[in-house]
């Protein structure tokens, strides 16, 4: 299967002084790239968005509960974040477009074998297992790779974008699901969630190339070493294969996968950056998927709000997660990133503070202006805490992001069990948001001390 033909010839790729034509690719093949992983990005989050929907008509048909049901959300996400530094290993080795084709069919096949669950421990193979294998090797990590792979500059716009195709995932798919547990039931939506996932799969098959080497290219905005310029009498094709520098991921002398992201994690754990950085993640995991996720729309009901409402809310909430996170690449690109880490963590404590006092029965305008500040701060904190480790860490940068997230996420888990434990021995959920805010305000400290010097004083070498 061959890409699109997008890159011409050399002297059409480059527009090389003194070539015969001197035309301008119009379109460099890494933003298409770029787009086909944001689309697969949107199919893989289909489940993120379904426990807070359907933990409600699984406890009314089966009476499991809560703590049952975020036991099996708590897998999935520990799953999904110990997955993510072998999978990005997994895409060094045997390449980006088999790795996520693999993750997308897991996600489809747990998805669509949920339907027959009836007994609990199935809820936990498919819900935690299945699926958690197959978003972990979608993780946000996906997009740091893809990021460091194809581009040389607006690596933070890149992610940014990338990431953000996470909350429209939500934001697709969390209308439907609502709808849909609610009329035919709780199966129709997960099998939604299949379907979703496993359509993308086609477009990667098709257009996700493994590297810039694959198609003869530098990544965007990088300049040709002098070694490498075009003379008048080289072949297009001897000049694409010269140009491309990055090695395809994929390689046959790649290192062996697990081998490779247990040696990073050794390396990283000397560098003082990388347990400042595990810890941020692991407490924006925790207040993220871990709390919000998977308990906002079971405590709205407990308040009286309706499912769907409230499952409006997240809608809401990944709409302005779209241009939080945007935006949030475009500020990485310009500022301190540790100083954004600090900040935007610091602003979700205060709005986790006030969450008690916002929930009822209806939609006031306080919980409206609550909704559109947590989502520009969801995932705001990818792109400056994947600069963070690309400039600490080099080559390594996206294995090392990979190990961070597994912190993300094993926050995450804890603390989706931790809410759900304290919902069924209290009857709410209030202590949980008291807590979360109160991490919130640890993390902001945590990463306002990140050292500057971290690359000079404490560098790790890249074998």
């Amino acid at each position: 299967m061959t890409a699109p033909d997008v890159t011409g010839t050399s002297a059409e790729k480059t527009g090389t002084p003194g070539s015969p034509t001197g035309k301008r690719r119009r379109l460099h093949p890494a933003w298409i790239v770029a787009a086909v992983a944001f689309l697969a990005l949107v199919g893989a989050a289909g489940f993120r968005a379904a426990p807070g929907v359907l933990m409600v008509p699984l406890q009314q048909e089966f009476g499991w509960s809560t703590t049952v049901l975020s036991l099996a959300v708590s897998i999935n996400l520990v799953l999904f974040g110990l997955t993510a530094p072998f999978a990005a290993a997994l895409m060094e080795r045997f390449g980006i477009r088999k790795v996520t084709s693999l993750a997308l069919c897991l996600i489809g096949l747990g998805s669509a074998l949920t339907v027959l669950v009836n007994q609990s421990w199935q809820i936990l193979l498919t819900w935690g297992v299945l699926i958690g294998l197959g978003t972990g090797s979608m993780a946000l990590v996906f997009a740091a790779t893809i990021a460091n792979t194809w581009f040389a500059k607006s690596r933070g716009l890149v992610i940014g974008i990338l990431t953000a195709g996470s909350a429209a995932g939500q934001l697709v798919f969390l209308p439907f699901i609502a709808a849909l547990a609610q009329n035919p039931g709780w199966r129709g939506a997960s099998l939604l969630i299949a379907a979703g996932a496993l359509a993308v799969v086609p477009l990667v098959l098709r257009w996700l190339r493994n590297s810039p080497a694959d198609v003869g290219v530098l990544p965007y905005g990088a300049q040709a070493p002098e070694s490498t310029a075009v003379d008048a009498g080289t072949t297009g094709a001897t000049s694409g294969k010269a140009a491309a520098v990055v090695e395809s991921p994929g390689s046959s002398d790649s290192p062996n996968a697990a081998v490779r992201a247990l040696q990073v994690l050794r390396r990283a754990m000397k560098v003082r950056t990388f347990w400042a950085l595990a810890a941020g993640f692991a407490i924006c995991g925790a207040t993220t998927n871990g709390l919000i996720g998977t308990h906002f729309i079971p405590s709205a009901h407990d308040h009286g709000m309706p499912e769907t409402t409230a499952a409006g809310l997240l809608a809401v909430v990944g709409i302005f997660d779209i241009v939080g996170t945007i935006a949030s690449g475009w500020l990485t690109d310009r500022f301190n990133p540790k100083v954004l880490l600090a900040v935007y963590y610091q602003f979700r404590g205060i709005g986790l503070l006030v969450l008690p006092l916002l929930l009822g029965s209806s939609v006031e305008p306080s919980m409206i202006i609550f909704v559109v500040v947590y989502g520009l701060d969801w995932v705001a904190t990818v792109p400056p805490t994947a600069a963070i480790c690309r400039s600490v860490f080099g080559a390594d940068g996206s294995v090392v992001f990979g190990w961070v997230f597994a912190a993300h996420q094993l926050g995450a888990a804890a603390a989706a069990l931790a809410a759900g434990f304290i919902r069924d021995a209290t009857g709410h959920y209030n202590y949980a948001w008291l807590g979360a805010a109160a991490m919130c305000t640890v993390a902001a400290v945590i990463s306002a001390t990140i050292r500057k010097d971290a690359v000079k004083k404490e560098p790790v070498a890249v074998v």
